[in-house]
């Protein structure tokens, strides 16, 4: 079964409607489950017909694969964007940035990220998780190397470890294996976390 959209969106108006399929796709899936997210579903919920999903989706699951991959790239964006704006700053700055950034964009809509989790492994999801945490990676990184002082060993390690304990953290929420007070509590955290870790990297 091929997860690949049949073609991609030219106009505004057609754009428009992309969107409205992969939102009313992830609405679906949120509320009534993956059994019930079915293509007539989503198309009347879009306001359009099903002719017109499949002609940008070949199915239901290569839709599913395009609202997992917009979201996961939401997420890297937002590290991306947090990352350079915090170059050449100290570590409390840069982490408290990351951890910030990071949290919001995956976390946001907890249902919606639960829900697309939950569907990733079967809808091409470890494939793009690897690849939009690469990039996520590349900007800590990059922005470590910025870093005043200390000078980092080894930045791809750092940020790579430092990306790792966030994601296990997030996870651990839309697994809902958390201690009852852990979200509340996760932000503050992680951002005195990185701080030491990254200001002890030298």
């Amino acid at each position: 079964m091929t997860l690949e959209p049949r073609k991609s969106p030219v106009q505004a108006r057609s754009a428009a409607t992309v969107e409205a399929l992969r939102i009313a796709a992830v609405q679906l899936l949120v509320a009534d489950g993956l059994d019930r997210c079915t293509t007539t579903r989503i198309a009347e919920r879009a306001g359009a017909s099903v002719g017109t999903l499949y002609q940008y989706y070949p199915n239901r699951d290569a839709l599913l694969a395009a609202a997992l991959e917009e979201h996961l790239d939401g997420v890297a964006g937002a590290v991306e964007r947090a990352c350079r704006a915090q170059r050449g700053e100290g570590a409390s700055a840069m982490a408290s940035a990351l951890v910030t950034s990071f949290l919001t964009a995956k976390l946001r809509d907890p249902r919606k990220s639960r829900a697309l989790y939950g569907i990733a492994r079967e809808h091409g999801g470890q494939a793009l998780i690897a690849r939009l945490r690469a990039r996520a990676t590349t900007a800590v990184a990059q922005m470590l190397a910025s870093a005043p002082e200390p000078r980092f060993e080894d930045c791809s390690v750092t940020a790579a470890i430092a990306i790792g304990v966030l994601s296990g953290s997030a996870q651990s929420i839309m697994e809902g294996t958390a201690p009852q007070d852990f979200g509340a509590r996760l932000e503050g955290e992680l951002i005195r976390l990185l701080t030491g870790y990254f200001g002890a990297r030298g």
